[in-house]
């Protein structure tokens, strides 16, 4: 079964805001925000209801990665390993 890196801690994902070039911040999983309770699902429930069609079958895990800095968003998809 394959797993998010990013999630499990074992990469760092580091992304740059095109508008001010600050880091952006590693928000979680989109899914998190679509449902506060959706961890308690397993994962491939979760994929169905991300609102991204391929996420389960493409094995990747989307991500909400926020500028701080000037307040700009952007969903990374990750794939998972």
């Amino acid at each position: 079964m394959a797993m998010c890196p990013i999630c499990n801690s074992l990469k760092v994902l580091e992304v740059y805001c095109p508008k001010c070039n600050a880091q952006l911040d590693d928000s979680g999983k989109v899914s998190d925000f679509l449902d506060p309770y959706g961890h308690y699902n397993d994962e491939e429930t979760v994929k169905m209801g991300d609102g991204y069609p391929n996420t389960s079958k493409d094995q990747i895990c989307p991500h909400l990665m926020v500028c701080k800095n000037c307040g700009y968003d952007v969903v990374k998809f990750i794939q998972e390993e």
